[in-house]
């Protein structure tokens, strides 16, 4: 294996006659296409435009734009970029491929080209095979230290450990080692560094070593490769560290020098690496009809749990806390409506807010209801509503399971409330669906290896672990949503995926919606499948539903039907609504019920005087009157069939039907009241913007336009001018003459068709750079072709900072 020959900050090796000397330089000889790259996989660089390519090469290299393109690495492409971190700088191929190899791995080897391709492409690593730099910021940030260790887990150099030694305990550690001395301690670090990285003599070295002092290397080889001494160390921690294989960090601790533990490690910069993504393999196999028909199933059920949900906030939604989202007894009372975890509540409230058929309605009482676009949402067939859901759920980056947790400042995270936006949830949804799209139709992964895989991908957002929860998180809302089936992708969750419409693969997995129910003659009704919408919705106000799944159960009870006659039904209707949609005969126990009910809705009369009682039956008033438990509603006798409250007609209402009574309202004019309540909506609201993770991926006319921008602004900065004099300025500056000149110039540069150098500064106060060839210059403007923009503008003289004439032929 080539060994490292010396360490980082070491002389150039290679010829580089040919080497670009800077990033700027290795951008400027990409093509179109590989700058168009560049930026769409780091669009962060685009905002704004560089004026040109050096701008371009100074922004590629800040911490922010550097830190977020590290984090995009795959981890073999990650360990390389830490290879080069602790590499000679510039770097040999042969040596990069020595630390990640070490000769011997041959997985590494076969890896290593597309890593360093990457790290090009990602312009993190620029220059020739025998001369690769890595980008300054990431060899800072990826390079070890005592404050930052290293995934390497290897230490600093000998050069680095030394730094502030004296020179006589610098050449004491020589003497022990076996060097001749030196004049300086510059020399004797050299002389040091140049024994710990020769095999032979290192190997020779430490065969004179205690077998106590191999046992201390043992446990600092692979890191950390920080110890802590006593004031009187033991003799073999002396005896290494007198001839400096190992170096004091403070007064308390000492180091293993970075060539040391690359010698004992036989140059390898990791433990152990990952060259192959892990595979996902299949964990089960199933049919894919039979995936499909329980995705269809879990689809079915996911429209009828969101509409559910909805549809119970139509006429009192739940407040909005004052710090938004909604209150934990809220979400308890959702999830009891709808009979599944508080977890799951908070999935299906938030699918309903990011599909935008809920919102909060913005008035001074402030709660949340269903938004106009829910009555629309209703009317479309089961698939195209499927659609609208998952068309929804897939880019949101509002992530229900965060729920329940606390956040920085130890606040408890709310449904709905304004802090559940993680931006990385889209891609980790999509990769995690791109993993089971690579399977065979029918097959599902195990979650573990999904997770491996996706720790792999994307190395350092792991440390978080969130990534791994959101990946978990994304297996469960496709399985209850219908995207999978048994933990496979379905049919349309595959055309989902691929960006195509997933209805017409649905419908045809959905049973058609039914215009009948089963009575039975324990009070119960089945739904042999999904009701019409009509009937479905009568006998939601009829009946109550006391079991879901492939046949929906409800159950016929006096509050239920008196639930129906308040809404203005009849008992004649309600009688011949259940004969003609019921393909069983009506039980004569459910039409008992609903005949018992009505002889006795309407029997007691409530009206506002503040509110009253009526009722021609005065022993039944009396008998209220007696009631202890009527006794909070104020109630006096103003005639036999008359009593007075002093609570509102509502209030009555209620504890009147507590006390077991079944009482209608009535209107001034002594008509019964349809309790029926309208329907709350919100104002228009527009579904929740997704969080975007960063500058938004640029489309390929913002790429197009970028390039030609770059190139142009290249082109001017670096025009070679006829006259180097003052009015070229600084180079890099904007060229600086008199507003006379510079009319000058101009005007000859139109009379004779030539090219000229120019510094503008925008109304923004922005400056550039530009080359035009003036075309007319009049009314204190200049008109001409600029090669720079490659098209005809007009600049306003004032602005024009100065002038320059270009070098002839030059364009």
């Amino acid at each position: 294996m080539p060994e490292p020959s010396t360490a980082a900050g070491a002389p150039e090796s290679g010829t580089g006659a040919t080497s670009p000397r800077s990033l700027a330089e290795a951008l400027r000889a990409r093509d179109d296409a590989a700058l168009s790259a560049l930026l769409h996989s780091r669009p962060d660089l685009l905002n704004p435009v560089p004026g040109d390519v050096t701008q371009l090469a100074t922004r590629a290299g800040t911490r922010a734009s550097v830190v977020r393109a590290l984090e995009r690495l795959d981890r073999f492409t990650l360990q390389t970029a830490e290879a080069l971190a602790v590499a000679p700088d510039p770097c040999p191929y042969p040596v990069l491929e020595g630390l990640l190899t070490g000769g011997e791995d041959e997985r590494a080897r076969a890896a290593l080209p597309r890593a360093l391709a990457t790290l090009r492409d990602q312009a993190l690593v620029w220059g020739d095979e025998d001369r690769l730099r890595l980008v300054r910021t990431a060899r800072e940030l990826l390079a070890p230290s005592a404050q930052r260790p290293s995934p390497t887990g290897l230490g600093p150099t000998v050069a680095e450990a030394t730094a502030g030694m004296s020179p006589t305990r610098v050449q004491e550690i020589v003497a022990a080692a076996g060097l001749p001395g030196t004049h300086d301690p510059v020399s004797a670090v050299t002389a040091l560094t140049a024994l710990f990285t020769d095999p032979e003599r290192m190997s020779a070295l430490l065969d004179e070593a205690p077998a106590e002092a191999h046992q201390v290397l043992g446990r600092l080889v692979w890191g950390p490769p920080y110890g802590e001494v006593t004031p009187n160390p033991a003799p073999p921690v002396r005896w290494l560290r007198d001839r400096g294989l190992l170096l004091p960090a403070t007064a308390r601790t000492v180091v293993l020098p970075r060539e040391v533990a690359l010698h004992l490690r036989g140059g390898l910069a990791h433990r152990d690496t990952s060259p192959v993504a892990p595979p996902v393999p299949v964990h089960r196999e199933h049919r894919p009809q039979l995936v499909d028909a329980n995705a269809a199933g879990q689809a079915l059920a996911a429209l009828a749990t969101v509409e559910e949900l909805v549809k119970s906030w139509e006429h009192t939604g739940p407040p909005v806390l004052r710090a938004g989202g909604l209150s934990v007894r809220d979400l308890k009372r959702a999830a009891a409506g709808l009979d599944t975890t508080e977890a799951s509540a908070a999935f299906w409230i938030e699918l309903a807010y990011a599909a935008g058929l809920l919102a909060s309605d913005g008035e001074a009482d402030e709660r949340y209801a269903p938004t106009p676009a829910f009555d629309d949402w209703r009317e479309l067939p089961p698939a195209e509503r499927w659609s609208v859901l998952a068309a929804a759920w897939l880019p949101a980056t509002r992530t229900a399971g965060l729920v329940g947790e606390q956040d920085a400042k130890a606040r408890t995270l709310s449904a709905l409330g304004p802090e559940l936006d993680r931006s990385a949830a889209p891609e980790v949804r999509r990769r995690v669906l791109e993993l089971l799209a690579d399977l065979p139709e029918g097959a599902s992964p195990d979650t573990e290896a999904v997770l491996e895989r996706l720790a792999w991908e994307r190395p350092v957002r792991t440390a978080s672990d969130l990534r791994a929860r959101l990946a978990g998180w994304t297996l469960t809302e496709a399985e209850v949503l219908g995207v999978t089936g048994r933990g496979a992708l379905s049919g349309p969750g595959r055309a989902l995926l691929e960006h195509r419409d997933p209805a017409p693969l649905l419908a045809p997995l959905l049973p058609e919606p039914v215009d009948h129910v089963l009575l039975q003659a324990d009070l119960t009704a089945v739904a042999p499948g999904p009701l019409r919408r009509p009937l479905g919705d009568t006998l939601a106000v009829l009946a109550d539903v006391e079991s879901k799944g492939g046949a929906t159960v409800y159950r016929f009870t006096p509050g239920s039907v008196r639930r129906a006659l308040d809404a203005g039904h009849a008992a004649a209707d309600l009688h011949a609504f259940l004969k003609e949609h019921s393909r069983t005969p009506v039980p004569q126990p459910l039409a008992y019920l609903i005949d018992d009910v009505a002889r006795r809705h309407g029997h007691l009369r409530v009206g506002a005087a503040s509110s009253y009682v009526r009722c021609d039956d005065d022993a039944m008033l009396g008998e209220i009157l007696a009631d202890k438990r009527s006794a909070g509603l104020g109630l006096r006798r103003l005639a036999p069939t008359v009593l007075a409250a002093r609570a509102e007609p509502t209030a009555l209402l209620e504890g009147l039907r507590a006390m077991g009574y079944a009482p209608a309202a009535e209107s001034g004019t002594g008509d019964v009241l349809v309790a029926r309540a309208d329907a709350h909506r919100t104002p228009a609201r527009s579904a929740p913007v997704p969080v975007p993770d960063g500058p938004p991926v640029p489309d390929a006319t913002l790429l197009g336009a970028a390039v030609r921008a770059i190139r142009a602004g290249d082109l001017a900065a670096t025009a070679v001018r006829k006259d180097p004099g003052p009015a070229a300025g600084v180079p890099g500056e904007l060229p600086r003459t008199s507003a006379a000149e510079t009319l000058a110039t101009v005007q000859a540069a139109a009379l004779t068709g030539s090219a000229v150098w120019i510094g503008y500064v925008n109304a923004d106060g922005a400056a550039s750079q530009r080359v035009i060839a003036p075309v007319r210059v009049e009314g204190g403007f200049v008109t001409g072709y600029d090669h720079t923009a490659d098209e005809v503008r007009t600049y306003a003289l004032h602005r024009v900072t100065g002038v320059a004439e270009l070098a002839e032929d030059h364009l």
